[in-house]
């Protein structure tokens, strides 16, 4: 049996088979996980496996940087938050965090382009003959994004764990973690619907030879 197929009888069915190039069938690996999980630990993981890797976050970085082709919209949406042709996002943060309908103007400008990108980078690797890509999505189930998905990933770890590392970073307060963490679905709920859990709580040498095995798991999927 594929992995996911129990669990997807049981939810709603995800994408379709992956396109055929040369006799390949490209596996989509959905990456997901709430803040301070590890999963920008699992990303380099995979990119140390050689698995293509659509980074949903840097796109929109790069989407908001100065050239960015979202730098215009934002402008134009929210003009306290561009000076000199670039995003400040630490004002933009401010702008939208707690407002849910700045949030959903902000997120209006940002994930068509976002989507197209993702649409792309999958074409280019049909076109490569790749047999397994991950898109690297932060809120996948928040958004509905495991439809685009033959399986999702989810890294998560204690909560306890997750507070100390998020409370390091500079800026973060307790506060602002139960902010965070309210605009995410619970951690129950993600490990529900995934279809692989790689807890990185219990180090990082058993999640790599997690991952590195999926890994070997999908790519096998992807000759059949």
């Amino acid at each position: 049996m594929r992995i996911g197929a129990a669990r997807r009888s049981r939810r709603h069915q995800r994408r379709p088979a992956g396109p055929r190039l040369g006799g390949r069938r490209m596996v989509v690996l959905g990456l997901t996980g709430s803040i301070g999980m590890g999963k920008s630990t699992a990303s380099r993981m995979m990119r140390r496996l050689h698995v293509p890797v659509h980074d949903a976050d840097a796109t929109v970085h790069a989407l908001t940087g100065p050239g960015g082709a979202a730098v215009p919209a934002i402008a134009a949406a929210f003009p306290d938050a561009v000076r000199d042709g670039r995003v400040d996002r630490a004002v933009l943060a401010r702008q939208v965090f707690g407002d849910d309908a700045a949030l959903r103007r902000l997120e209006g400008i940002l994930h068509p382009r976002v989507r197209t990108a993702e649409h792309a980078f999958l074409r280019r690797q049909a076109l490569a003959g790749r047999r397994l890509v991950v898109l690297d999505v932060p809120l996948l189930f928040e958004t509905g994004g495991e439809r685009r998905c033959d399986a999702v990933l989810l890294v998560t770890a204690p909560a306890f764990l997750q507070a100390q590392r998020v409370l390091g970073r500079p800026g973060m307060t307790p506060e602002r973690l139960q902010q965070v963490r309210a605009k995410q679905m619970a951690e129950p709920e993600k490990r529900r619907r995934a279809d692989v859990v790689v807890n990185t709580g219990r180090g990082m040498a058993p999640a790599y030879r997690q991952v590195r095995a999926l890994v070997r798991r999908l790519r096998a999927e992807g000759e059949a």
